[in-house]
């Protein structure tokens, strides 16, 4: 397995070429998926995760699936988040786990030369990475932002509104699943906080105090209600995708 795309991946490219961008789409929407529910089994917490799809996603901007094989990339996201964030993983913890992913039920991959030129891979991978985002690979993310407007929204609302509906944990939900598209790399991090937060109580019907000012406009006031929708949109069609993507 190398950084570059061997002739194996050749039919992928074809095939890619046949279906146009939408085929693009879903081949980052799946791979997104799988270092999501990697990171899972490792044990990552949320932001690592969130930076391993984002250095994926920053990466494939300037980078085409044609050279690159999109599965080692995202194992070497996964690498490079790790040492980001200081949630620091053994390259043969990820190999295993990545290798169990594609070979349920099998055996720890053994220490032998296959084992060693992919772990090579990982590690050319993530200087790659590191030197097509000219090494800027700390980002902020929409987490801190989010929890902010929970607390603000849960101030405004009534106690009873609050308890009955489950907003932070829906909110939190969404803003995961963004990073399955490069949303989460096209708008500003509290834009995104927010569209995840406005999605939720719109789709729970709450009813939000009114005064001079939205209630999002007091929260965030360089965003218009039009860009909000757009981002919703985007949100929306992650979930339309995961369907196509079964």
């Amino acid at each position: 397995m190398e950084v570059a795309r061997t002739s194996q991946g050749g039919s992928h490219v074809a095939d890619t070429a046949k279906s146009g961008v939408s085929q693009e789409i879903k081949t980052h929407f799946r791979v997104c998926r799988f270092i999501i529910e990697t990171g899972v089994k490792l044990g990552m917490r949320s932001m690592p995760v969130a930076t391993a799809c984002t250095l994926y996603h920053r990466f494939f901007r300037t980078a085409s699936l044609e050279v690159y094989e999109p599965y080692l990339v995202a194992m070497s996201a996964i690498y490079l988040a790790g040492k980001v964030e200081e949630q620091h993983l053994r390259t043969r913890d990820i190999i295993n786990v990545c290798y169990r992913f594609f070979h349920p039920g099998s055996e720890p991959m053994e220490l032998d030369g296959k084992f060693w030129e992919l772990r090579d891979s990982v590690v050319q991978c993530e200087l790659l990475i590191l030197r097509q985002l000219n090494f800027v690979v700390s980002f902020q993310h929409p987490h801190k932002y989010l929890l902010h407007y929970l607390v603000s929204v849960r101030n405004l609302l009534n106690r009873h509104a609050w308890s009955r509906t489950p907003i932070a944990e829906t909110a939190w939900a969404l803003l995961k699943d963004s990073y399955h598209g490069s949303v989460c790399v096209r708008h500003p991090p509290q834009h995104l906080a927010l569209s995840v937060l406005y999605l939720t109580i719109q789709s729970y019907g709450v009813e939000m105090p009114s005064g001079e000012l939205e209630w999002w406009q007091a929260l965030c006031d360089d965003i218009s209600r039009g860009e909000i929708e757009d981002i919703m949109s985007e949100l929306l069609q992650l979930y339309d995708m995961e369907a196509k993507c079964m």
